[in-house]
């Protein structure tokens, strides 16, 4: 097993460096660099099984809501085009700029909106007109997104048809792009931990099995219940928490019949569990009052199949198995449960770059009562922290993981009647806004999601201590509003 120092961090350049960096910035300007931010696309398969239609709409909204946060995962660009799924206001813009010292970004939004948005993109006969005629002043075209989907391998071919010099260094190459679905979906992960579990025993997974269809997921996950008082069910594909089922104790019939015909109604009021394969798993024992219960560890690998491990954290998931927020800095773990979960993570990014797989992916894990710590699935794409990562590795360099805690969240609610303007909130927080000379506080990561009394928010501290004090100093200041 390999031996991993807590502190995952390279030494700051000499000034020898300094002079190749600056080189290197001044031949990036004969390369445009384009994102595009495909969350819809990515969990199309899952949002497209929706009923009914409205609430397929409704998430689709709220996955298109957090377009605006992706633009920090653009934080160290100087210049770039922005694809993105919903407009985005000029003074949201403008504050994105105001942070990260961007120079110059263009948003692009398709007029029409399939979900498909590379899809949509390339119809949209004047605006990829217009992207590739300025494509072409350009020498070579850095074309990224937030995951490689079929649409966006489309798009890049024809981009290279009508003669734009196309590179992807985020995404695999086309003959390898099966590793996104099958090592992104939880049988995919499962079958590599089955396979892997003689070489590397730290990589388990929660006991568990892969069927087909309702009334038998009905059946197994009722005798799972009876027998261990808890069972865990997933779609093979989710998004944003849904897919997943958890029951504990007390919360289904204990006899098995009762049981069985209650889960199979829960199954049938959602089409996705018909359409894919259902995982049943047994309910890890954790305790929920520790800090940690969920540790995550993002990793890229890069064009040339070199592994970087970019940062580990702790996320915020409530007992149903929602996803609301992270923490990030080297001390959110400790240096066991670090070392574990990063050597873990380095064994499954060793088998998906051998398979071809490039770009960004995460690790979710959860820690058991029984000192185990389980893999519970890989997202091959931006992940949530993606866009954090990228905006804190810009704002204090290599040293970030050190140097700045890290908190964000996005399950925050206005209580009052009135919904406030981007504009005014600003106003409110800025005692503790985000001061480029003190180097910390709130930084507001959308301004979409205001508009349905939701706020997403970062908040930046030299310690864990101070960025619990900033958030409590935004609660207090909130209550203006609410």
């Amino acid at each position: 097993m390999k031996k991993v120092k807590k502190k995952v961090i390279r030494k700051p350049a000499k000034k020898s460096s300094r002079k190749k960096i600056s080189l290197k910035q001044r031949q990036s300007k004969k390369e445009l660099v384009i994102y595009i931010y495909n969350v819809v696309e990515d969990e199309w398969s899952f949002l497209s099984s929706i009923q009914p239609i409205e609430k397929r709409f409704e998430m689709i909204n709220d996955c298109n809501d957090s377009s605006e946060c992706y633009l920090f995962a653009n934080a160290s660009e100087k210049e770039f085009i922005y694809i993105s799924p919903i407009e985005i206001s000029g003074n949201f813009k403008n504050y994105f700029q105001l942070i990260t010292n961007n120079k110059k970004v263009d948003i692009y939004v398709p007029q029409k909106r399939t979900g498909l948005i590379c899809k949509d993109l390339y119809t949209d006969k004047q605006l990829f007109g217009d992207l590739v005629q300025r494509a072409k002043k350009y020498k070579k075209v850095k074309l990224i997104s937030y995951a490689t989907s079929p649409e966006f391998l489309e798009l890049k071919e024809r981009m290279i048809q009508l003669g734009l010099n196309v590179f992807t260094p985020e995404a695999p190459e086309i003959e390898n792009a099966w590793t996104v679905n099958f090592f992104g979906s939880k049988s995919g992960i499962r079958q590599l931990a089955q396979q892997s579990r003689a070489v590397e025993p730290d990589f388990i997974m929660p006991e568990g099995v892969i069927c087909v269809g309702k009334l038998d997921a009905a059946k197994i996950a009722a005798n799972t219940y009876i027998r261990e008082k808890g069972v865990v069910l997933k779609t093979n594909k989710g998004s944003g928490g849904h897919g997943v089922m958890i029951f504990r104790e007390g919360e289904l019939p204990r006899d098995y019949k009762s049981c069985e015909k209650r889960i199979y109604e829960l199954l049938s009021e959602d089409g996705y569990w018909e359409r894919f394969p259902i995982i049943i798993e047994e309910l890890i024992n954790v305790d929920y009052s520790a800090f940690g219960v969920n540790p995550n560890i993002e990793f890229k690998i890069h064009r040339n199949g070199k592994i970087e491990m970019l940062y580990y954290c702790v996320m915020m998931v409530t007992k149903e198995g929602k996803y609301y927020g992270l923490d990030i800095h080297e001390d959110v773990l400790n240096e066991r449960t670090a070392a574990r979960i990063t050597d873990t993570g380095y064994f499954i990014a060793e088998k998906y770059a051998e398979e071809g797989y490039r770009g960004h992916f995460d690790i979710d894990m959860i820690a058991g009562k029984n000192s185990h710590i389980y893999v519970c699935e890989s997202n091959t794409r931006n992940t949530g922290g993606t866009d954090i990562y990228k905006l804190v590795y810009d704002l204090y360099g290599e040293d970030f993981f050190s140097d700045v805690y890290v908190l964000n969240r996005n399950n925050y609610k206005f209580k009052g009647q009135s919904i406030p303007s981007f504009e005014k909130l600003l106003n409110v927080l800025k005692p503790i806004v985000y001061d480029k000379k003190k180097k910390e506080g709130l930084i507001i990561s959308s301004a979409a999601p205001i508009k349905e009394k939701q706020l997403l928010y970062t908040i930046l501290g030299k310690n864990k201590k101070r960025a619990y004090q900033l958030q409590e100093e935004m609660f207090n200041l909130l209550q203006q509003i609410n």
